[in-house]
């Protein structure tokens, strides 16, 4: 009733190696866990400027360790936080940025079996949720 297909697939013509390079599982996930540490270093350093405190500095000298490490020692590229108005609002909303960053990085960090950013991005989401009111 059906004719089989009798040309090649497009696929199988393909060329044996692409012209484009291929990444595995575990490159794309050190991108993607260096990108969400870098992104919740820039939220640190925002809420550093607005709310000092030691343990921001901390936090911050340790996300961009482990951002380093992850990017093959590279260090992750900081912006210079705003000057703005310490509104509470705000910095609630820094805070639950941070949160949420936190924990995409931990969700990441656990599939890709990293003890070091793992333990990092529970801590962060631990502070943060206290920031919010959110920890019992």
């Amino acid at each position: 009733m059906y004719e089989p297909i009798r040309t090649k697939s497009v696929h199988s013509m393909a060329e044996p190696t692409p012209d484009f390079p291929h990444r595995s599982r575990e490159e794309e996930l050190d991108i993607r866990l260096a990108g969400h540490l870098t992104a919740l270093l820039t939220v640190t350093d925002e809420l550093r400027t607005l709310t000092p405190d030691p343990s921001l500095d901390d936090a911050a000298q340790r996300l961009a360790e482990q951002a380093a490490r992850l990017r093959d020692g590279r260090a992750p590229l900081r912006a210079a936080p705003t000057t703005a108005a310490t509104d509470p609002t705000h910095i609630a909303a820094l805070h639950q940025r941070a949160h949420t960053l936190a924990g995409w990085a931990l969700v990441v960090a656990t599939s890709r079996e990293d003890t070091a950013a793992t333990t990092l991005a529970a801590e962060r989401m631990r502070s943060h949720a206290s920031a919010l009111g959110l920890a019992a």
